[in-house]
C-alpha cells in the first residue's frame, strides 16, 4: 500500500476478500489509515457525555461521513506511536509462543502489559478498519466484512501464539430424533495441542475450546449462551465456550447533540442468562464497559481481552 494511499483505496482493501492473510496485513491497513487521518485531519468530535470517546467527520469527498465512536483511551491516532505499539505486540506474541504463560513471570513483560498496549493495538487496528467501512456511500456495503475481519484479526492472534485456530462448522443429531439435526457455524474454534477429532469425541474434542467472536454483544448474547447450553445438551457433556467482543457502545442522540454514546450492553440479560442458564467459560472486551470493571457481579464474569491472551487461554 502506498505512503499516500486514499481513502478509496483502504476501502478497496477491507473489500479485498484475498488480503489479510497474515497479521501484518492489520498493520498496513492501520498505519496507512492513521498517516490519512494526520494529512487530511478531518472534523475531531468529542462525544459530550463520555468525554474518552471520539469520532470523525470526512469531508464532502466523502459526503460528511461520521465515523463510529473512538475511544481515545485505547485508539493511538499518532502513525509513529502505533508503529512502535504494533512491535512490542509482535515481541509479545513471540514471547507467548516460546514460553507460554511463564511469560508473564517476565518483569519486562510485566510491565509492559501494565501498558494494556495488546488492547490498544487490536482496537486501533480493528477502528481503523470500522473507519474506513464508516465511509462507504452505504454502510451495508461493508457492515459484515468489518465484522469478519474481527473474526480474522482475533483468530490470526491465537495462531501466532501457537495455538491451532480454525473456523468450523458442525451439524449435531439431535437425540432421538435421528432424521433431525443442527447445524452450528462456530466462530472459532481453538486447541493448544492441536488436537484431533476422533470419533469418540463427536465434532468438538475435549480438548478445544469454541471462541463466538463478535464486535459487540447487541441482539446477540442471548444464542451465545443458548448455543453453549444446546452443545453441551446435544453433546452430552460441557462443551467450554468464550466470548470475545471489541466494544458495546453505539452513537446516539442525547439531548441537541448526535455525538452522544449509549451502552449496547444488556446487564439484566447478561446475568439472568449466567445464573439461570450456564456460565461461559469467559467473556472478554477489548473496551470493556465500566460497570464491567466497577460492579462486582459483572467483574466476577468480564475480564478484558489482553488478559485472555496473556492468562485465560492458558488454562482452559
Amino acid at each position: 500500500m502506498t505512503p499516500n494511499a486514499t481513502l478509496f483505496d483502504l476501502q478497496a482493501s477491507v473489500q479485498d476478500i484475498s488480503a489479510f492473510r497474515q497479521i501484518e496485513d492489520y498493520y498496513t491497513i492501520t498505519h496507512a489509515f492513521l498517516n490519512l487521518v494526520a494529512q487530511t485531519q478531518p472534523t475531531r468530535i468529542i462525544s459530550p457525555n463520555d468525554h474518552r470517546y471520539i469520532f470523525y467527520q470526512y469531508d464532502d469527498t466523502y459526503s460528511h461521513k461520521i465515523t463510529r465512536p473512538l475511544n481515545s483511551d485505547l485508539f493511538i491516532e499518532a502513525p509513529n506511536g502505533f508503529q512502535q505499539a504494533f512491535t512490542c505486540f509482535i515481541s509479545l506474541l513471540a514471547d507467548l509462543k516460546k514460553h507460554g504463560q511463564n511469560a508473564t513471570n517476565k518483569a519486562y513483560v510485566q510491565k509492559y502489559l501494565e501498558t494494556n498496549e495488546i488492547n490498544k493495538v487490536v482496537y486501533t487496528a480493528q477502528q481503523s478498519i470500522g473507519s474506513i467501512g464508516d465511509s462507504f456511500d452505504n454502510p451495508n456495503q461493508s457492515r459484515k466484512r468489518v465484522g469478519q475481519l474481527f473474526e480474522n484479526l482475533i483468530k490470526l492472534i491465537i495462531t501466532e501464539i501457537g495455538f491451532t485456530c480454525e473456523s468450523r462448522t458442525i451439524t449435531v443429531p439431535i437425540p432421538g430424533s435421528p432424521d433431525y439435526s443442527m447445524s452450528y457455524e462456530l466462530d472459532l474454534v481453538f486447541s493448544k495441542d492441536g488436537a484431533i477429532i476422533a470419533s469418540e469425541s463427536k465434532f468438538i474434542h475435549p480438548d478445544e475450546i469454541i471462541g463466538s467472536v463478535k464486535t459487540t454483544s447487541k441482539d446477540r448474547i442471548d444464542k451465545i449462551f443458548l448455543d453453549k447450553f444446546l452443545l453441551s445438551k446435544l453433546l452430552g457433556r460441557e462443551i467450554k465456550v468464550v466470548a470475545i467482543f471489541l466494544h458495546d457502545v453505539q452513537r446516539a442522540r442525547r439531548a441537541s447533540s448526535i455525538f452522544g454514546i449509549n451502552s449496547t450492553f444488556k446487564t439484566n440479560h447478561f446475568l439472568g442468562y449466567t445464573v439461570a442458564l450456564n456460565r461461559m467459560n469467559g467473556v472478554y472486551y477489548v473496551d470493556p464497559r465500566p460497570e464491567m470493571i466497577n460492579d462486582p457481579r459483572l467483574s466476577n464474569e468480564i475480564d478484558n481481552f489482553q488478559y485472555f491472551l496473556a492468562h485465560d487461554i492458558w488454562r482452559l
